[in-house]
């Protein structure tokens, strides 16, 4: 009998690979998982955030998994996923996005942007603004993982600079594994799900009732249930 297919997690816009600390200890009963750092984020805070570079770690992470795995990348996550699984083909076995159906440009991306102007002009940077807005969003263990590894502002104008110029839709489109789009019915950035569904014909897309953009944060369980399903259907 083969091993089970690895999940490598891939997380959102200042946050880190301690966000997924719930939704990893779910699927870790059944198959190896790992948490991606992006560049500028986590221990790799200080660095330069390029999609390049974050496509390279998602792939790096692949092959520490074993050279082949279903990745699943939340809001910044999910855009950096569809560039990684567009490049290879052979190694990532599925995809899944949630919270990053939304066709990005300087404009849509503009609340992301003042956010950092107004966090940045705090003593602080914003860190204890941010810790607190998760500790009232996410449960508690998740809240206390993000603010241990750390958020990281500062990468915001990095990544809407990167995301402003990527065809998303052209990636998605290009790529050939199986592809899973998830999103909240409140969640701000499916706006484009049905572009992202018919550019990639063959993607699966699942609205969850009542969740918001922080799904597989505030609901780990349901949320690494339909990672499990997904990766399953992946290995088949």
């Amino acid at each position: 009998m083969s091993d089970p297919l690895p999940v490598v997690l891939v997380h959102g816009i200042r946050l880190s690979g301690a966000a997924w600390t719930m939704v990893a200890a779910e699927i870790e009963r059944q198959r190896p998982v790992v948490a991606v750092d992006l560049p500028g984020h986590g221990a790799r805070r200080g660095e330069r955030f390029t999609l390049t570079e974050a496509a390279d770690a998602v792939l790096e992470a692949v092959d520490r998994a074993g050279g082949r795995a279903l990745v699943v990348g939340h809001s910044l996550g999910g855009y950096v996923c569809i560039a990684a699984a567009a490049r290879s083909a052979d190694s990532i076995a599925g995809l899944v996005v949630a919270g990053s159906t939304c066709v990005p440009s300087r404009t849509l991306m503009a609340p992301f942007t003042l956010m950092h102007r107004v966090l940045s002009r705090q003593a602080d940077g914003g860190r204890r603004a941010s810790e607190r807005v998760f500790d009232r969003v996410v449960p508690q263990p998740v809240s206390r993982a993000i603010s241990a590894a750390g958020i990281a502002t500062e990468v915001i104008p990095d990544v809407v600079t990167e995301l402003d110029r990527f065809d998303v839709l052209g990636a998605l489109g290009s790529g050939r594994q199986p592809a899973w789009l998830i999103n909240g019915t409140h969640d701000h950035l499916r706006i484009h799900e049905r572009r992202f569904a018919r550019a990639r014909a063959d993607a699966r897309l699942i609205v969850v009732p009542r969740a918001g953009h922080y799904l597989p944060l505030t609901e780990p369980v349901g949320f690494s249930r339909l990672v499990l399903d997904a990766a399953a259907s992946a290995e088949r």
